[in-house]
């Protein structure tokens, strides 16, 4: 075993204790609901922005977008304005949602939804999506431990990596089940500290040795142009649309998933949510670092039959094997915290939501049944990761966006506004969850998977545009039209006499 494969050992081992020693992090009751799931509502500043950034910035930033600018060029770089795109939208609606959030016991999006219309029915469909939503975003994450496992080779690669990836869910899904969120919350300080170190040498080394910036650009134009499906550095007129719908599409759905609605249940005041959505964009300069060590890729020369061994294969041809060894450790732990988030988050909705109906107090046996659905969550992300593999792991959170996006009107437009009917919402919501499952099935190749864009002709136009913004238009159309004729409805009255 090479000293790349015990750093990473020691490091995975020791955050897996520091799991298993967060259960005793402000002597909770963890057997209480409110404690398990949100930690009690206690989270300061600094614990909210390691826990936003370790939810938010995962495997996803460090394997899926460096695969994809690698793979298809600079569409990939919508992930960066994204990133950038959502904290407005934390810091004035988020805000609010906590607040009413505290004042009335919220644990879920759902329970705003319930209080607010009244409507069982779109209390359900909100929690339903949550959970389905998440549950590629869990199997991105797998994603990501299973390219580090292949990259690290031998016992690691045993079984194309199952083994490894089984023993990775049985220690996430223990200290998940003993610490609830306070072990992903603690387990981010490592994390993040890992990634910053790991991503400042990578940009500072690796362009050193191939040549600088200018050299990378050149060569990656150039072989984008020359490849068999042409690809672009630099981004071509025919995506602009594809490309700003697809920031605008991915930052409107980001903080409606259930692992952003749980890390920011968590902050104990409001004005810690608005101080995150001024001090997260930081992490956003990150993201732009590692999306360019896609370029890198290209740049040296490497022909992947998988985009996703872009990055781990960079740090292993280009550094020592033990600081190959703590960035792919970087990489499993960036996979494990937000999975554990992720399985909290959906735990809560089905516990709270679909179990149980809102209430300021859980049903009996809610905590058991959160537990539970949390170790199915991660079970289910690993049967999915094992059975259907895909080129470009992104494109699972981006399927999960364009459901979660459907929420949109009614808990966005519900802090604002009661004016629409639920059974308008929820014919919305059905609406725009068609739309963006038919599109998504309809842009399967077997070769890529799902792709995030569809190109739709109208008036003899086309438009090529992200799969979730053109779904959540057939949403806002069908819920205009529903309470149209909701609205024009007449009264019924009970015959006198």
């Amino acid at each position: 075993m090479n000293s790349g494969a015990i750093v990473f050992l020691v490091l995975v081992a020791g955050v897996t204790v520091l799991g298993f020693l967060a259960a005793g992090w402000g002597r909770a009751d963890l057997t209480k609901f409110e404690e398990w799931a949100l930690s009690g509502r206690r989270f300061g500043t600094v614990v909210s922005w390691f826990l936003l950034g370790g939810d938010l910035y995962t495997a996803y930033t460090f394997v899926a977008v460096p695969a994809l600018i690698y793979g298809a060029g600079a569409i990939g770089f919508f992930a960066v304005p994204y990133a950038t795109i959502a904290y407005p939208i934390v810091f004035v609606v988020l805000a609010r949602f906590w607040e009413v959030s505290r004042a009335r016991g919220y644990m879920t999006s759902a329970d705003f939804i319930r209080d607010r219309f009244g409507s069982r029915s779109l209390e359900i469909a909100v929690a339903i999506t949550g959970i389905l939503a998440a549950m590629p975003y869990i199997a991105l994450q797998l994603v990501g431990l299973r390219t580090v496992f292949f990259q690290l080779g031998g016992i690691f690669a045993y079984g194309t990596g199952a083994a490894a990836l089984i023993v990775a869910f049985a220690v996430l899904a223990a200290y998940t089940w003993t610490s609830g969120l306070r072990a992903p919350a603690l387990i981010a300080f490592v994390k993040d500290t890992l990634i910053y170190v790991a991503v400042i040498a990578a940009v500072i080394v690796i362009p050193a040795k191939l040549g600088g910036w200018a050299h990378i650009f050149a060569v990656s134009s150039a072989a984008f142009a020359a490849a068999p499906k042409p690809g672009h550095i630099l981004l071509p007129p025919g995506l602009s649309f594809a490309y700003a719908t697809m920031a605008l599409g991915s930052a409107c759905s980001l903080f409606l998933y259930p692992h952003s609605i749980t890390s920011l249940l968590a902050a104990k005041s409001a004005n810690v949510v608005r101080r995150n959505a001024a001090l997260l964009p930081a992490y956003s300069l990150l993201l732009g670092l590692m999306a360019l060590l896609g370029l890198c890729a290209v740049a040296a020369g490497f022909h992947l039959t998988d985009p996703n061994l872009a990055v781990p294969l960079l740090f292993a041809t280009y550094f020592p094997d033990w600081f190959a060894g703590m960035a792919n450790a970087a990489i499993a732990i960036g996979a494990l915290v937000p999975a554990a988030i992720m399985a909290i988050g959906s735990a809560n909705l089905f516990a709270s939501n679909i179990f149980g109906e809102f209430s300021s107090t859980r049903a009996p046996g809610a905590i058991h049944v959160a537990k539970w659905l949390c170790m199915a969550m991660c079970a289910f992300g690993l049967i999915f990761v094992l059975a259907f593999p895909v080129k470009y792991a992104i494109y699972f959170q981006l399927l999960g966006g364009a459901w979660m996006l459907q929420i949109f009107p009614s808990f966005v437009l519900g802090l604002f506004t009661k004016r629409f009917h639920p059974a308008a919402l929820l014919a919305g919501w059905a609406t725009g969850m068609a739309a963006a499952t038919w599109m998504a099935i309809a842009t399967y190749t077997p070769a890529t998977g799902m792709s995030p864009n569809v190109t739709l002709t109208v008036f003899g136009s086309s438009l090529t545009g992200f799969i979730a913004f053109y779904a959540l238009i057939a949403n806002a159309i069908a819920l205009l039209l529903a309470s149209i004729v909701i609205n024009r409805r007449p009264l019924q009255t009970t015959p006198s006499g």
